[in-house]
């Protein structure tokens, strides 16, 4: 199926997950909030630095605001994939943002640094939430075809996040310089997002695959239908129980493999390599330059920007990676998930050694602009590359019934360097410290190197495959490099006949009436209930 066709016929689960996926602009939003670079907060809240007759927030404290939103997150995505899996993804998404609305008040009133690490903190629980159930979701709701723009939209969420964060702290250096409205608004803002999302949340379908794992098989053809678009009924039926029974084969086939959906069997001998490959995917993300990009206002200032030209610069470099995960859209059918990400690195890598050895020149007014500029084309390079294909990468590799926890995992890690990236980043543009200003670049292009080499040895291909057929390859053990090229038949007869006895066959060739059954015992309850 292609991509006309296939949203032709889902154009409700594309719409549904951009709606999901939409609550990952709150997080974007917040992580942009460059605070240090705002001169009224660094007077707030700051001391004074006489080697450069400015207020600085201290490099300790400027660590500690980077790091407590990841531990937030980090206890968030522990909680997420309890809770999502007793209660599904639009409940559990529902009660993080009511609970995002509550803690926004501790930052928002905050009187020192320590209550809006401790504001970070519990506003990263509910981040962690949408961290993993919103790309979980968007791979679940959506077609083959579409899975990598649906997943890596969740990329183009975060960029408008920040785009506009930048713009509103642009607008509180330029109106509201003198004002401790000038760093408060911005935090208060946050409040708009979350009724609205949790309205639209609510009237969105339920995981089809979800509902299946939890055998309520008449509500995930209910759900199947809300996604689908297709004008003749008796067409749209046969599509839905085919569809169910692929589902249902492969939950019930990981099942009888001794699969329990538990966080001790996303490290079992069978499912290990999956869950190495996505968390090392989404470490790369980290490792690879994003701590300069998401520091990218200090970094301007650092390098002898006025504040100014700096919020400037930060708002074209959102922009230019917006531009950047759009154009991965359209090479991504040519090139594929793995060579994205591979020489995305690669990239990524070089740009980030010539800014590392500009760093030794001597700092006249070009080496600083060309220090800046390189800033905005790493942006591209990763926003096209590393930073989208990342998110379809991860809810591709692992197992249907492991995903979310494996996902959780990638996850986990991910905001563990996003600690370590916290720490080292003020640490090496803060004048007062290591100061090592453009020299960082070499620091995190040792990273991109080793995971380029990496990836070339151990990233799969998983482009055009359905989560069968990933599945089958893994069970195999296919080599890496061998994805592409290897052949398989995940709903080949005889092996079906070998995985499963009679009675588990009957169970998946009958499921229509399964639901027939089921729709019966609702109707019973109702009348019983009358």
């Amino acid at each position: 199926m292609g991509f006309k066709k296939a949203f032709s016929t889902y154009p409700k689960s594309a719409i549904w997950s951009v709606v999901i996926s939409s609550g990952i602009i709150m997080e974007g939003y917040d992580t942009c909030l460059s605070m240090i670079a705002l001169p009224i907060f660094c007077e707030r809240f700051g001391v004074w630095n006489p080697k450069s007759q400015v207020w600085e927030i201290p490099a300790k404290w400027q660590s500690a605001m980077g790091m407590c939103a990841n531990v937030g997150e980090i206890i968030g995505l522990q909680i997420a994939g309890t809770v999502a899996d007793r209660f599904g993804y639009r409940y559990t998404l529902i009660g993080s943002l009511f609970s995002l609305a509550v803690f926004i008040f501790l930052i928002f009133f905050a009187k020192s640094l320590g209550m809006i690490c401790a504001g970070q903190i519990l506003c990263g629980i509910p981040w962690g939430f949408f961290q993993t159930l919103a790309v979980s979701y968007a791979s679940e709701v959506c077609p083959m075809t579409m899975r990598f723009y649906l997943t890596s939209y969740v990329n183009v969420c975060w960029l408008l996040g920040q785009l506009f964060g930048s713009g509103i702290m642009k607008n509180s250096q330029d109106n509201l310089a003198h004002s401790d409205m000038g760093w408060r608004l911005p935090y208060g803002l946050m409040w708009i997002w979350p009724v609205p999302i949790a309205i639209a949340i609510f009237c969105a379908p339920e995981s089809p695959w979800w509902l299946v794992k939890k055998n309520r098989v008449s509500k995930a053809a209910h759900s199947l239908s809300r996604l689908l678009t297709i004008k003749d009924p008796d067409q749209k039926e046969i599509v839905i129980d085919t569809m169910l029974k692929r589902m249902k084969f492969t939950s019930d086939k990981e099942e009888a493999d001794g699969d329990i959906g538990s966080y001790r069997e996303c490290f079992s001998k069978k499912h290990i390599r999956r869950t190495r490959i996505a968390s090392m995917v989404w470490i790369g993300q980290m490792l690879t330059g994003c701590g300069l990009m998401g520091s990218s206002t200090y970094f301007y200032e650092k390098a002898g920007l006025s504040t100014s030209y700096s919020f400037d610069f930060s708002i074209i470099q959102y922009c230019i990676g917006i531009i950047g995960a759009i154009v991965s859209w359209f090479v991504s059918n040519n090139l594929g998930r793995a060579t994205l990400y591979i020489w995305g690195t690669f990239c990524q890598g070089v740009l980030l050694w010539i800014m590392g050895i500009l760093g030794f020149v001597k700092q006249t007014n070009a080496v600083r602009w060309t220090c800046g500029s390189i800033l905005l084309v790493l942006s591209f390079v990763y926003d096209c590359t590393v930073g989208p294909v990342t998110y379809c990468i991860v809810t591709e590799i692992p197992s249907g019934r492991v995903r979310t926890k494996t996902v959780i995992i990638a996850r986990n890690l991910y905001n563990l360097f996003g600690i370590f990236d916290a720490f080292m980043v003020p640490y090496q543009l803060n004048s007062t410290q290591w100061n090592w200003g453009a020299k960082s670049g070499l620091f995190w292009a040792a990273f991109a190197t080793i995971w380029f080499v990496w990836g070339l040895f151990d990233l799969p291909e998983t482009k055009g495959r359905t989560f069968a057929d990933i599945d089958q390859l893994f069970e195999e053990k296919v080599s890496a490099r061998k994805f592409k090229s290897t052949v398989v038949d995940p709903f080949n007869n005889a092996k079906m006949l070998q995985q499963f006895d009679r009675e588990k066959l009957n169970e998946l060739a009958n499921i229509r009436a399964d639901r027939d059954i089921e729709d019966s015992k609702v109707d019973i309850e109702k009348e019983g209930d009358k």
